[in-house]
């Protein structure tokens, strides 16, 4: 099923979930609106701010509708731009857009907030695919002026607003930029009015898109809207290995999945004991290497041996309060980790050639033996036959053949004595 209003054809970009504009498919940043079916009371004290998504999804604003129309979601319409109008998708209408303007901390009745001019015409659908087919030569036309400056920056993304007078160049840089050279050159190359706007390698993964090392679509550009700051540390509390390759995600950054679950692993390590990194023993000083939060476990090693021994909660803390009282156990007392999970016997090798009977198989069998045997009985009756004029035909050309060897032996031969006798044989005496 295809979206007839933002143009998509037969299929959904998106996640292709095969649904309607309805649905969210067409938008990476989609939100459900899980109050679209209560009823109101009051109809008249319905919020009148509608939520408006652009390029797919990657930008989203609120726009006061002051129209008589009611909106749904898919619905194309043209709002407020710079200098002109620009064209986008409704994503949520109604109470929920309340809740996400709170979230946001966007004030309903600020009369800065732009306004919702029409519902989208053919003509300015028009206008709108005409310019968004023209941000790919933009984009790489802006990308080779940028170079030609010898600017350290990277562009990301252009956005071109719907009637074409005005251009959002997205970019990264690690410093500052003085981009005033830059803006004059954009201007006279695209005339348009250009805006520059600094996002980070986060906001560029988002925009861009992909699939992560899970399988899955990034959440950056499905879900995640706040990026916080992820360290090391996360990785360190929940066992990983500190490999940079690993831990990165297609971002270069972190992978913003290192904090799902380190509220958990902070919760379960709060029963471990503080100040347990070292223990000391008879055979030397004990290291601690990692902590089992879900068999509660802490596993030590010992000077000069790459064994790991895994100690209970229990008997940690009793091995730390004898070396505060200066006492130096024997031995650690390791734990036998043993699985639970039974050994997967491996089947033995059995000859069952021949003791295995299919009846079909057998059947087939039959009818092929009984389908040969007619073949070579009708082969039999009709060779005898065959081989009976073969044989008289073989019969009269090898006569036909001697018969014409005598006679050429006859004209280039010259005659034998027994062919004189044999011609004019002896007279008798009378």
């Amino acid at each position: 099923m295809g979206c007839s209003s933002c143009g998509t054809g037969g299929k959904v970009a998106g996640c292709k979930s095969n649904g309607g504009c309805s649905t969210g498919g067409c938008n990476r940043m989609n939100v459900h609106d899980w109050l679209s079916n209560l009823p109101f009371s009051d109809p008249s004290g319905s919020c009148k701010i509608v939520e408006i998504t652009f390029n797919n999804g990657s930008r989203k604003d609120f726009y006061r509708n002051t129209t008589v129309h009611l909106f749904e979601k898919g619905d194309l319409v043209a709002v407020e731009g710079v200098s002109g109008f620009d064209v986008g998708t409704i994503n949520i209408t109604g109470e929920i857009v309340r809740l996400q303007m709170k979230k946001r901390n966007a004030d309903e009745t600020d009369p800065d907030i732009k306004k919702v001019l029409r519902r989208a015409t053919d003509k300015d659908i028009e206008i709108w695919q005409q310019n968004k087919d023209r941000e790919k030569e933009a984009l790489i036309r802006a990308r080779a002026i940028a170079r030609q400056l010898n600017l350290e920056m990277k562009l990301t993304e252009v956005e071109i607003q719907a009637d074409g007078r005005k251009a959002t160049f997205f970019y990264i840089a690690d410093d500052r930029v003085d981009f005033r050279e830059l803006i004059k050159v954009y201007a006279k190359e695209f005339r348009v009015k250009v805006e520059m706007r600094q996002i980070g390698a986060r906001q560029e993964a988002a925009k861009v898109g992909g699939i992560g090392s899970c399988g899955r679509e990034l959440c950056c550009s499905t879900w995640l809207t706040d990026f916080k700051s992820v360290n090391t540390t996360a990785a360190r509390y929940q066992n990983l290995s500190i490999n940079q390759s690993k831990l990165s995600g297609q971002c270069g950054r972190l992978k913003c999945c290192l904090n799902y679950e380190l509220d958990i692993y902070l919760d379960a390590l709060q029963h471990f004991p503080d100040n347990a990194d070292t223990l000391q023993v008879a055979k030397g000083t004990a290291i601690l290497i990692k902590k089992d939060i879900f068999k509660n476990l802490m596993w030590y090693t010992l000077p000069d041996s790459t064994k790991q021994y895994p100690l209970t909660i229990e008997r940690v803390r009793k091995i730390k309060q004898l070396n505060e009282r200066n006492q130096v156990p024997d031995e650690l007392e390791a734990v036998d980790v043993t699985t639970q999970k039974p050994k997967e016997v491996e089947p033995e090798f059995v000859d069952v050639v021949g003791q295995i009977s299919l009846r079909s198989l057998e059947r087939a069998e039959k009818k092929k033996r009984h389908h040969h045997q007619k073949d070579n009985q009708q082969k039999e009756h009709h060779q005898p036959r065959q081989q009976q004029q073969g044989q008289q035909q073989g019969q009269g050309n090898k006569g036909q053949g001697q018969g014409q060897q005598h006679q050429h032996r006859r004209d280039n031969r010259p005659p034998r004595r027994d062919d004189n006798r044999r011609n004019n044989p002896p007279k008798k005496d009378n």
